[in-house]
């Protein structure tokens, strides 16, 4: 009768309780379904963790209550991954964990360097730079980034336009050491504390109220009609089940109704919408049979497909990728994630391949320099091993009578890289496009979660979205990040709206990341600093 309270005692006395807390509270402010919103746990979500590991000398136990929290933070945060795919969505959680934990490391060297007080002031340096150097290379999945956490939270995140998502998550670390402060001195620095965490809720909220009611960015270039196609078709049946022609006459059907309802400029189609190869060859009648529609209709076409593109004879395939080789021809080929807008006058069709690829499940890491690695790929029906595309570059959708519009298309898991999207509309995007296709992770809340990230995108840039998805959400956002209008997922319908069109270019597109390489810079002062002035000192006493 005595070992449960026993135990229970013990777990309450714990050191892992503290950073466990921590995990937990982030994964619950991080966005869920859309009518869940802890965002605010996430402004004290660190305190615990901080509290437990800033005295701590020891760099295991440092370690391992930091990847404790992280791996509570991320198994809660991304469990559905594992619903597409159970090895890698294991993977993916363990590896976030770890990657998340590296600058709580980097506190603690800190710590040991300068002391615990100068560490705290040096974290959100230390996060946020972090953060960005992890999104700079090819293992990063870079989802659980601190300022995502607030992207519903509309009202208190419209300075992304200045600092990007990287402020977001600067000013949460900043808050979180600012009530450890409070906790640590007590009652007796109440006076100093107080009005500074009082500013830092209301300066963000007074500068979202007033970006919020200004009319500024309300489409200065004009509006656009779109029809976005949600066919409702189960991603791991798609490219057995269905034949190429059965996948046309789907889209067919669901288009025609657009176009009598709403007489669309442009009509989007999801991510991989075309799961051959339409380009090729061999599908030259389904490619004309498109085009007719495309005439019908009156209208131009953006949809997703799968993309082939043959090396000339003795050369190597066309991207930083192993390619395969076709012994009938005896040439190496690439297939791309891809999108492309075809126009009712015929003209050849624009092309945009996917670039930021989703490590293992579309393409395995650095296997375009080890060619070997393409065994670890984790592949899903259909998916793995893509090409990948040249980067950033824009459609022109031609218009009666009036000017073209640029737009920027972006492929799915793309949306989460702040600054790849901004190359997108510095290059002159009046408007974001983004075709997926989250039916991977069936009824949870991930595409709620990539929904919520797209946000921060449009806030960034002052630029809205038309967001086409197979199924998960469809969705037209302003550049506010406000919904402009929506489909329920798991329906086969069509979205008719009107987007805005944006020229202006906001601080953030014509700067970016700059807050993000800024705190790379006091990182690598405060570690190299610390490191070089311990030496120095030593050399001193000696």
């Amino acid at each position: 009768m005595t070992v449960f309270p026993s135990t229970a005692g013990r777990f309450r006395r714990s050191p892992y309780l503290p950073p466990l807390l921590s995990g937990i509270l982030l994964a619950l402010a991080f966005p869920s379904y859309p009518s869940i919103h802890f965002e605010l746990l996430a402004w004290v979500a660190l305190v615990p963790l901080l509290h437990s590991i800033a005295p701590d000398p020891s760099a295991r136990s440092v370690f391992l209550k930091t990847f404790l929290a992280m791996l509570a933070y991320s198994a809660g945060a991304l469990w559905w991954v594992c619903l597409a795919t159970l090895p890698g969505g294991l993977l993916t959680i363990l590896a976030e964990a770890l990657f998340l934990s590296v600058p709580f490391m980097l506190f603690f060297m800190a710590a040991r360097l300068w002391g615990v007080r100068p560490a705290l002031l040096s974290f959100p340096f230390l996060l946020t730079g972090w953060e960005w150097l992890y999104m700079q290379q090819e293992l990063s999945l870079g989802w659980l980034t601190l300022g995502n956490s607030q992207a519903n939270l509309l009202l208190m995140v419209q300075y992304a336009d200045i600092t990007g998502v990287w402020g977001i998550s600067f000013w949460l670390a900043a808050f979180n050491v600012l009530v450890l402060f409070l906790l640590l001195d007590g009652r007796r620095r109440l006076s100093r504390y107080a009005p500074v965490l009082l500013l830092m809720v209301l300066v963000p909220m007074a500068y979202g109220f007033l970006r919020l009611h200004s009319p500024r960015e309300a489409a200065e270039g004009g509006m656009l009609r779109v029809s976005l196609v949600q066919p409702d078709i189960d991603p791991f049946e798609k490219w057995q089940r269905y034949t190429s022609r059965e996948t046309l006459e789907l889209y067919y059907l669901l288009s025609d109704r657009a176009v009598m309802q709403s007489r669309p400029e442009l009509v989007v189609w999801p991510e991989t919408a075309l799961p051959f190869y339409i380009l090729d060859d061999g599908y030259g009648d389904y490619l004309l049979s498109l085009r007719r529609s495309l005439r019908l209709w009156r209208v131009s076409l953006l949809t997703g497909f799968s993309d082939i593109v043959y090396a000339d004879p003795g050369e190597r395939p066309p991207s930083a990728g192993p390619g395969r080789f076709d012994r009938a021809s005896g040439r190496y080929f690439e297939v791309f994630n891809a999108t492309m807008l075809l126009t009712p006058g015929g003209e050849e069709p624009q092309i945009y391949r996917k670039s930021n690829l989703v490590p293992f499940a579309e393409r395995v890491p650095y296997s375009g320099y080890f060619p070997v690695l393409e065994r670890l790929a984790f592949s899903l029906a259909g998916v793995g091993s893509w090409g990948r595309g040249p980067g950033p570059a824009l459609m022109e959708l031609p218009r009666e009578g009036r000017a073209n519009v640029k737009l920027a298309n972006i492929i799915c898991y793309e949306s989460i890289f702040p600054g790849y999207v901004s190359r997108f509309v510095s290059l002159g995007a009046e408007l974001l496009t983004l075709v997926t296709n989250d039916g991977w992770y069936g009824t949870s809340y991930g595409p709620w979660q990539h929904l919520a990230i797209g946000r921060l995108r449009c806030i960034e840039n002052r630029r809205a979205m038309a967001r086409c998805a197979n199924t998960g959400v469809t969705e037209c956002i302003d550049p506010f990040g406000r919904t402009i209008a929506s489909l329920p997922w798991w329906e086969a319908r069509v979205l008719n709206a009107e987007v805005p069109l944006g020229r202006n270019m906001s601080f953030y597109t014509r700067h970016p990341d700059l807050l993000a390489k800024a705190s790379v810079v006091v990182s690598l002062l405060v570690v190299g600093g610390g490191w070089v002035r311990r030496i120095v000192f030593r050399g001193r006493r000696s």
